[in-house]
């Protein structure tokens, strides 16, 4: 049986993508853990655990204690966080997915689960269906340090024959916690602002396009990518993904239908910039023909789903 440790599991996907490893795996078989002992309340359903993912002693222990055969790396500072804290943001990213890379050479985990992001991907890669193998030219602290990560990656699948495996996820959508610093947050922020009747103010101008993800077709292509054969996957720094692009204004307008006295201001900052240099659509066909990636939520579709089942989570989050 496979046991799985998930790490930075109280973040926006590792709280969802938790939840569907124990639907698939059994309760039994999972390990949240994170830095915050207070996420603990988060996860009744299965074990929790206080880890340090900086601390390498720490993290061999726990999968030698624990009989861990496989680990999904989620913890890390998100983009705009990273530009406030730019050395302590390359010092989690990159210094924590060393340690574990070289914990999975020596203790032969399975597999490896570690996400990268379309911020790899800077103002000089083409902004429409940008390809896997375009130029990166990440011009951020957190775009930088996935532009690293993916290449350990490959080199410790090349020269150590680690079975590590990654996607570069669009901006993430959920309801299941709160936003986590991310460029792309808005998107999550402006669902609690419709239901609460206030006035969204966008940090991202009105015609900003960005790929975008909600987050069960997120933790599908995580589980279909890691439950994937070996021999189907042929990208070994990380998958482009992506399942919709779309605007500040769009968003705003499919929210309208729902809340018709709903009201927007956009007050661009410092991300604007960020966003402005990132892909507006991707094409991510190395994934739908490695191993059978198909979304299933348009924007429509998930606003629906959001204003369902948000309110039912907002005390929880």
């Amino acid at each position: 049986m496979n046991k799985i440790l998930v790490t930075g599991a109280a973040g926006q996907l590792g709280t969802e993508l938790t939840q569907k490893l124990c639907e698939i795996h059994g309760s039994e078989a999972i390990i949240a853990s994170d830095i915050n002992q207070n996420s603990s309340a988060k996860f009744s359903f299965c074990q929790f655990m206080v880890l340090d993912v900086m601390d390498k002693n720490s993290l061999r222990n726990a999968i030698i204690n624990e009989k861990i055969t496989q680990v999904y790396h989620l913890a890390a500072i998100l983009s705009a966080t990273a530009e406030q804290k730019p050395l302590l943001a390359w010092k989690l990213n990159i210094d924590s997915l060393l340690i574990l890379l070289d914990l999975a050479k020596e203790l032969k985990l399975d597999r490896v689960f570690w996400p990268s992001s379309i911020a790899v991907f800077g103002k000089e890669s083409p902004k429409i269906n940008t390809a896997q193998d375009a130029v990166q030219t990440a011009n951020t602290v957190y775009g930088i340090s996935k532009m690293a990560g993916e290449r350990w990656c490959d080199y410790y699948y090349s020269h150590h024959n680690v079975d590590v495996r990654s996607l570069r996820f669009p901006g993430l959508i959920g309801y299941k916690a709160k936003p986590g610093g991310g460029t792309t947050d808005y998107a999550v922020d402006i669902f609690h602002k419709a239901l609460a009747g206030q006035v969204f103010r966008s940090f991202l101008e009105k015609e900003t396009r960005l790929p975008m993800m909600y987050m069960p077709d997120a933790t599908k292509a995580t589980i279909d990518l890691m439950q994937a054969p070996s021999d189907n996957i042929t990208v070994r720094s990380s998958y482009n993904l992506t399942a919709m692009s779309f605007t500040p204004e769009e968003i705003f307008l499919e929210l309208k239908k729902h809340f018709p006295e709903f009201k927007i201001k956009y007050q661009p900052d410092y991300r604007q910039e960020i966003a402005s240099n990132w892909p507006q659509t991707i094409d991510d066909q190395y994934a739908r023909n490695d191993w059978n990636w198909q979304q299933e939520y348009d924007l429509p579709e998930m606003t629906k789903d959001i204003i369902k089942n948000l309110p039912y989570w907002i005390d929880k989050i």
